[in-house]
């Protein structure tokens, strides 16, 4: 059985949301916008879901919830909607230089549009600058969008205090929290987001099936034109079986993730600390404002890709950064961002675990990886003559 750290990118289904599922494949296979009994059961189960995923995030109504396809849906409906729906107060938006690539390119296509884009840097942990962003804001500012957290090395951004300084400037907050929302709580009365991005699959339920959290008073133009569902929102045919799944996942981790979040730490304290026993390795993001799951290495020296593809013959599946970006071979631009150099930023390893991480997982990487980042180093033409000398020896 192969080792799988690699939650980040694709979490399984658990099998009872799967079970929830299943009857909206065949028995209640109604459409939420008829009027007979079949679509009278679909309505109902509808708004029962997002009463569920409302509960989830501590949204004082359900009709703050808009259903999407996904977090890259939700992250267009949230924050191109939110530009044409203010235009007329101002062209300015701030992202963060780390943001997800589905933000990043948000931010590129708004610009085409006429919008001016402004991107808050970060510090070497990856984590903004407040100071820096309150400095980029202005009258013409209408909207902040920065992640609760990095997908790729998980550090924590000071969401609180993004609030404050936006609510002081009456400048929209978006946040895509799909990086957070498995192990950190989210409480949109104790942080007032004003758009807050969800995924299904980022909870263990299925893909293909997301949210947008819109606090009161909170309007923004469609990007889906169509027959009028979600409140006007989000046009297109409910995707029933998608949506059942997603609030049963949002019921099972509002109940389980204080448990989860604390188990997956001590896992993960325990990969962190056998890793850095390995010479010249390093953990990228901040030591302790991170999501407990998360743990992102680079290794002088060597490249992530190689030592991706060493752990796949040993069965341990795992990432080098985001993947939604992996195919360029680029190097991640959250750790260049950091300010590490291009063949420091090439040298990472990205270890996300999950509700199905188990103690013998954390152990078999421990085991395999020192001797493979030493056989790495043996072969790459940058490793130092000194180094190298004594790696030899101890192949030997």
């Amino acid at each position: 059985m192969s080792a799988y750290l690699d939650y980040q990118a694709a979490k399984p289904v658990d099998p009872r949301v799967f079970e929830a599922m299943k009857p909206y494949f065949t028995e209640e296979f109604g459409n939420p916008s008829s009027l007979h009994n079949y679509g009278y059961h679909a309505t109902n189960a509808l708004e029962e879901s997002r009463l569920k995923v409302a509960e989830f995030i501590n949204a004082p109504n359900p009709d703050n919830i808009i259903f999407t396809s996904g977090a890259t849906e939700s992250n267009n409906l949230g924050i191109i909607g939110a530009a044409l729906r203010n235009k007329r107060q101002g062209n300015h938006i701030i992202i963060s230089e780390i943001e997800h690539i589905s933000i990043l390119n948000i931010g590129k296509y708004l610009e085409k549009e006429g919008f001016r884009v402004s991107r808050v840097p970060v510090d070497r942990f990856g984590i903004i600058n407040l100071e820096k962003l309150e400095r980029l804001m202005t009258d013409e500012t209408i909207l902040i969008s920065i992640s609760t957290a990095s997908n790729e090395i998980g550090s924590l951004q000071p969401v609180e205090e993004i609030v404050e300084l936006a609510q002081k400037k009456s400048i929209w907050f978006h946040s895509d929290a799909i990086a957070s929302e498995s192990t950190i709580p989210i409480d949109v009365q104790k942080v007032p987001f004003d758009l807050l991005t969800l995924s299904s699959n980022d909870i263990y339920g299925p893909r293909g099936v997301g949210a947008l959290y819109l606090k009161k008073g909170i309007r923004v133009n469609p990007v889906i034109i169509g027959g009028g569902q979600e409140n006007g929102m989000r046009s297109g045919s409910e995707n029933m079986p998608g949506i059942i799944g997603f609030a049963k996942a949002a019921e099972i981790m509002k109940a389980e993730i204080y448990k989860e979040a604390a188990r997956l730490k001590i896992l993960r304290d325990k990969l962190v600390k056998e890793v850095l026993k390995i010479p010249k390795s390093y953990l990228n993001g901040h030591p302790k404002k991170r999501t407990p799951n998360n743990a992102n290495f680079r290794f002088d020296y060597i490249e992530g890709e190689s030592l991706l593809l060493f752990l796949k013959d040993e069965k341990v599946e795992v990432a080098t950064g985001s993947a939604c970006s992996s195919k360029t071979l680029e190097p991640s631009h959250t750790l260049m961002s950091c300010g590490l150099l291009h063949e420091e930023a090439h040298g990472s390893l990205l270890l996300t675990l999950g509700r199905f991480t188990e103690e013998k997982d954390i152990d078999k990487i421990i085991k395999v990886l020192p001797g493979i980042v030493r056989r790495l180093r043996i072969l790459s033409p940058l490793t130092p003559s000194d180094l190298l000398k004594k790696l030899q020896e101890e192949e030997n």
